[in-house]
């Protein structure tokens, strides 16, 4: 599902008071780190994650393979945040992604 601008517009708007939950940084993004960002997707729906200073990782990069492996979507990129999105499968944390679906 490729998110319009203005459910990108409400997802940034409910991620901007949301604080980075995972931080990447000079061992770079690892499988286990991936399954932790995939988990904590399935409850939160929508998570920051900020790259430290001390990383070599690129956001852009990092954003582009979190997208592929974890197939969630982008919802911005400011300096070495990302905001990432994914639906949930399990109905009971679907309070996000109902809104978004509301907004279509």
């Amino acid at each position: 599902m490729t998110l319009r601008g203005k459910q990108k517009r409400y997802l940034r708007s409910e991620a901007h008071h949301l604080q980075p939950i995972f931080q990447i940084g000079k061992n770079g993004v690892n499988p286990a780190m991936i399954t932790q960002i995939n988990e904590a997707l399935e409850k939160r729906e929508l998570i920051k994650v900020s790259l430290l200073q001390n990383t070599d990782e690129v956001a852009e990069e990092v954003a582009h393979m979190l997208e592929k492996e974890i197939k969630c979507e982008i919802v911005q990129i400011i300096g070495r945040v990302l905001v990432l999105y994914k639906a949930s499968t399990k109905e009971k944390f679907q309070k996000i992604s109902r809104e978004v679906k509301a907004i279509g």
